[in-house]
């Protein structure tokens, strides 16, 4: 499988390490093009692909072209790339855009819409996809293969759960970095030494999020089983939930949901 990246940055890294690592394709078969100079340079002696400083010619002869580039990037890219694509499968990572306006944009149906996050820079991402009413089951068989080099990978038929993807997988690292800034601080503050706080909160957060995944039960029942009625986990939950911590991660994900929405336009 050949493929070509536009754009370089961070997610498209991950993806060309997690692509070559899994054996998906060879150096040879992947280009990237970016308009920054130093990123193809890292790329090009990180990885032995080929790099291009032309976004059509980086798409000759791939089979999968992928959109790697920021929102507010899209319109320019798709214009310089117009018609450029025939039979090639473009996969989208953009943030908000729709597979309507991606292929209105470049006058070619063939298109998935993928959502993944940064946690595939160590083949532990997600991804969120779907694609158009065009695409064959083999390209989605190459997307799925592509994707899943990045960890799992879930395929859904309506679009709409894309952009909810953005709002609680695509974001959601960053909230979970939030967290555990928050709990390091709290550490430090109660007396735990600054060296070791990270330590300490890292494998509590690793250790609660493998203990639900490989038990299979659900949090609250989890939260339950470690919260003594009368004990210190209790009191502490009381203070989150008097500080209306359900409410405001509801208006997060709410507002990054919106925010996509407008991204694409809608």
């Amino acid at each position: 499988m050949k493929i070509a990246f536009i754009g370089g940055g961070v997610m498209a890294e991950a993806m060309i390490k997690g692509i070559l690592g899994q054996g998906v394709a060879r150096p040879k078969d992947i280009t990237a093009s970016d308009i920054n100079p130093e990123r193809l340079s890292a790329l090009s002696q990180g990885y032995g692909i080929k790099t291009s400083a032309d976004n059509r010619q980086a798409m000759e002869g791939a089979d999968v072209v992928v959109l790697a580039i920021k929102p507010q990037n899209l319109k320019e890219v798709l214009d310089g790339i117009r018609g450029q694509a025939k039979e090639q499968l473009i996969l989208s990572i953009v943030a908000g855009a729709s597979i309507a306006a991606i292929a209105k944009g470049l006058g070619h149906n063939l298109v998935v819409r993928a959502m993944p996050n940064t946690p595939a820079q160590i083949g532990e991402g997600i991804t969120v996809w779907t694609a158009s009413d065009e695409v064959s089951k083999g390209q989605k068989k190459m997307a799925q293969s592509i994707l899943g080099a990045l960890g799992k990978e879930i395929y859904v038929s309506d679009e709409k759960y894309i952009d909810i993807a953005t709002a609680v997988s695509g974001s959601g690292p960053a909230y979970i970095f939030l967290v555990i800034e928050a709990l390091v601080d709290a550490a430090v503050h109660i007396g735990w030494p600054q060296e070791t706080a990270g330590e300490l909160v890292l494998q509590t957060v690793l250790g609660a999020a493998r203990l639900a995944q490989e038990t299979g039960k659900q949090p609250a029942e989890l939260r339950k089983v470690v919260t003594s009625p009368g004990g210190t986990t209790e009191a502490a939950l009381l203070q989150l939930e008097q500080g209306g911590l359900r409410a405001l991660i509801d208006r997060a994900v709410i507002a990054a949901y919106e925010k996509a929405r407008i991204l694409g336009g809608k």
